[in-house]
């Protein structure tokens, strides 16, 4: 009954984020193109044709279509069901490290956010304000929201939580606008887009200014391997921009999960006179 019990658990929590990146994927196609998220309902962008409810059902509809659509048999990209069962996997993910718990849903959403900002960023080299601007609102409103939970208000309280989300967004933009500023003098072109410091901005809302630059660390380390091995293949050429929006996300989840590990690890290693 148990086992029962966690398969159901499991199916439900992966039905529910794979059914979030379903919308997800309406949101990186159509925010760009200034088309509404709502309305009308999930169709073909080839031919207009609305999707029947067992042809949306995530994942499994573009198994059963066999990636094309019903109506003119043009394909689907693969795309779709990728993202569809990253999210679901995303969430699982959440949901064993922290359980039924304020932080599962709360970093449910900061990653569905990082998710659809990362796929903008990559099809358009832009990162929208409309989705920086509202998450980094909702990271404070998840500040405020553990505050008035007992666990984590003992001997915190609830002004210095959004008091951290407050500093660690401020930190975010500034850091982030002083080094595109630097990397501009230094290079001679843009280095990073503005977008990139509001990102950056909303992340240090969520995480808090200290493990904000531990995930903005990981970003340009992640860029910097990544990059180099673009360059050094012949994918990218030494003054091609690359959208770094995924890697500020792929940082932010990395730390949300092993935050706390990383710096303990370092400072064990490196500071062992702090005792800690």
């Amino acid at each position: 009954m148990e086992i029962f019990t966690t398969l159901l658990l499991i199916l439900i929590v992966f039905v529910l984020g794979s059914s979030i990146g379903s919308f997800l994927n309406v949101v990186v196609y159509r925010l760009p193109a200034g088309l509404s998220v709502l309305w009308p309902p999930s169709r073909c962008p080839k031919c207009l044709h609305q999707l029947r409810l067992s042809e949306n059902v995530p994942v499994f509809g573009w198994l059963w279509l066999r990636g094309r659509c019903a109506h003119c048999h043009s394909r689907i990209s693969q795309r779709y069901p990728i993202v569809e069962a990253t999210v679901g996997t995303l969430f699982l993910l959440v949901f064993w490290r922290w359980g039924a718990s304020l932080e599962t849903i709360g970093y449910w959403a900061f990653f569905s956010w990082l998710l659809a900002l990362s796929l903008i960023d990559l099809d358009t080299m832009t990162l929208p304000n409309v989705l920086t601007r509202s998450g980094l609102i909702l990271g404070l409103v998840f500040q405020t929201a553990k505050g008035f939970l007992p666990t984590f208000n003992l001997g915190i309280g609830i002004n210095h939580l959004v008091l951290t989300g407050i500093i660690g967004a401020v930190v975010g933009i500034w850091l982030f606008d002083i080094i595109a500023l630097l990397g501009s003098l230094a290079f001679g072109q843009t280095a990073m887009g503005a977008g990139d410091s509001k990102l950056a901005a909303m992340m240090g809302a969520w995480l808090g200014w200290q493990y904000l630059l531990l995930a903005g660390f990981i970003a340009c380390a992640v860029g910097a391997v990544v990059g180099g091995g673009a360059i050094a293949l012949g994918r990218y050429s030494r003054r091609q921009v690359m959208p770094f929006g995924p890697f500020l996300a792929l940082g932010a989840v990395l730390t949300a999960f092993w935050g706390e590990a990383i710096v303990s690890t370092y400072l064990q290693l490196f500071f062992p006179t702090l005792g800690l």
